[in-house]
């Protein structure tokens, strides 16, 4: 297929037009999730496809907005240029560009189903209006999936309500297609306003409310990037926010993208402002945070970290390897066939990988698991071993390592135990722990080398700058040789990157590699860690906010600046 070209065939095919929400990807409806599912192409303008590409199924075909085309370009004004995109490539067709309407007529011919995505709720997009006339002129059959107003939406994430106990009159005004009498309206009436518009016309939107009647002093909030982590809300008057953007040096995003929200209402919105800005006071709103895990073992650390506010940033500093002598690990899985072991024990997501694969290359599947235990450490490693098909009979009650499954683990007993024996799959690196405490209980081990872990591949460079640079707010060490790999792959993060530790062994080879530790889990689990970091970001804001003075990142902190121990 052409990379502007997409396959003919019958006249009718069907589209939704969908609404993808003010921008938080956890916006979007359930109804909007299950119809990407089902999409043979996806049409979508640039700043919204990363909320709505993750649902679509692979291989769907996209069309994209040309991001070249809207530089320059206030967004609402023009038409959509749209380019078609392979679903199976990475490469941006070429200069022929068609209109969002044509593109998605042709899209929708040989029965495929189209999903049209646009910012906000179709009902209030010009072009999504134009383009549903267009599907009904030809007979194509379509739908549409509501979605949250961004006028709604952003507001909402700012802690700005738009009505009181009073029940005050609500206005919504787009500046950038707003006519002399729409403003005199709005104007002349005392309820809220809510403006959309660009950055760099909010004084002059200010201004026309100000003609239109409204007075100087009358309360107005404005928010940029709004249910993103880049959210950031100004609170000042329609005679000053001209000055407080100024100071605050706020510019224009260059390449366009969603509009502005300024909300015009009483004081009372402004005093409840601060008290319900739910959003922008989480703890660790915006902070970009170092991982140094795979994406596999770090979904749901990172889940958490998103719940505090803020953006992780995995980056695996081990890579896995098969044993380089295999003939014990397939003795060991011939073993588990033959009624060789009574227990296995996995301590790692990597660990069940490895037996699954070498039961997939004998032809077995979860059933040669019949007749044996099978304990698991952590909730990731249980998961791993659910999707192969095999429910766990034993997942440690307390901490989540090697001693709590010996604290659960029962011990030999040859009345109730037909066989002695425990296989147990794991790396090269494993420490003795658990095998020395199954010894103790009676058992004998098979303690097998079923994968390597080697030092992983340096991260992309914007990734090491970034690193080395103070990009990062935070990074979270799991484990000394996540330390020790960070540091060998990617070099040591800068001093004003709060510096987070699993435990005291952790914090120690940190301090060895030149780090000052900030944080330090109260025991050793990533959750308490990430709780711990949480707790440390919230001391720092109520600090900052008690002191009359910005919030800032640790990455925003001016160059130089020395950090204060933490006695966390």
């Amino acid at each position: 297929m052409s990379p502007t070209t997409l396959p003919a065939g019958p006249e009718h095919g069907h589209v939704t037009f969908l609404g993808a929400g003010p921008g938080d990807p956890g916006l979007l409806t359930l109804r909007a999730v299950e119809a990407l599912a089902h999409a043979d192409v996806l049409v979508a303008e640039h700043e919204v496809l990363d909320v709505v590409r993750v649902h679509a199924r692979p291989g769907v075909s996209v069309v994209n907005t040309d991001p070249e085309s809207s530089t320059g370009s206030d967004p609402g004004t023009g038409t959509p240029q749209l380019t078609v995109v392979d679903g199976s490539s990475t490469t941006v067709g070429g200069p022929a560009q068609r209109d969002a309407a044509h593109l998605v007529m042709e899209a929708a011919r040989g029965g495929r189903r189209v999903v049209r995505a646009v910012p906000g709720d179709p009902g209030l997009d010009t072009y999504a209006a134009e383009e549903m006339l267009a599907c009904a002129a030809a007979g194509v059959p379509f739908e549409v999936v509501p979605g949250i107003a961004t006028a709604v939406g952003v507001p909402a994430y700012a802690g700005v309500p738009l009505r009181d106990a009073q029940g005050a009159d609500v206005r919504f005004v787009d500046a950038r297609t707003a006519s002399d009498r729409c403003w005199t309206e709005v104007g002349a009436s005392d309820g809220t306003v809510v403006v959309s518009t660009a950055l760099d016309s909010v004084a002059s939107a200010a201004g026309e409310l100000v003609s239109a009647g409204r007075k100087p002093d009358t309360p107005i909030t404005v928010t940029v990037a709004g249910t993103t982590t880049r959210q950031r809300t100004w609170t000042a008057t329609l005679g000053t926010i001209a000055q407080t953007l100024k100071q605050a040096k706020v510019l224009p995003s260059p390449e366009g993208g969603r509009p502005v929200i300024a909300v015009v209402g009483e004081r009372s919105a402004v005093a409840q402002r601060e008290q319900l800005s739910w959003f922008e006071s989480k703890p660790l709103f915006g902070w970009r945070v170092l991982v140094p895990r795979t994406k596999e073992q770090a979904a749901s650390l990172s889940d958490q970290l998103r719940s505090y506010g803020a953006v992780p940033h995995e980056v695996p500093t081990i890579a896995v390897e098969p044993p380089r002598t295999p003939q014990q690990m397939e003795r060991a899985v011939k073993g588990l066939v033959t009624g060789r072991y009574e227990w296995i024990a996995f301590t790692s997501v990597n660990a069940v990988k490895a037996v699954r694969e070498k039961f997939e290359e004998y032809g077995l599947d979860a059933r040669a698991f019949a007749g044996i235990k099978v304990a698991a450490v952590g909730e990731q490693t249980a998961k791993a071993l659910i999707a192969f098909g095999v429910k766990p009979d034993l997942v440690p009650s307390g901490e989540q390592s090697a001693a709590g499954l010996l604290e659960d683990w029962p011990p030999y007993d040859p009345v109730f135990d037909p066989i002695d024996r425990v296989f147990l799959p794991r790396a090269d690196i494993a420490t003795e722990t658990l095998v020395a405490g199954l010894i103790e209980l009676g058992w004998e081990v098979d303690d097998v080398t079923a994968y390597r872990t080697v030092r992983a591949s340096p991260p992309p460079a914007e990734t090491r700058e970034a690193i080395k640079g103070g990009g990062f707010d935070a990074v979270l060490f799991t484990s000394s040789s996540t330390v020790r790999n960070l540091v060998g792959i990617a070099g040591k993060p800068h001093n004003v990157t709060v510096i987070a530790c699993i435990g005291p062994a952790t914090a120690k080879t940190a301090e060895e590699h030149g780090l000052r530790v900030d944080v330090m889990a109260p025991e050793p689990s990533v959750h308490r860690l990430a709780e711990a970091l949480a707790e440390f970001g919230a001391r720092r804001r109520d600090a900052a906010v008690e002191a009359g003075e910005v919030v800032t990142r640790p990455s925003e902190r001016r160059p130089g600046a020395r950090r204060r121990r933490s006695t966390t």
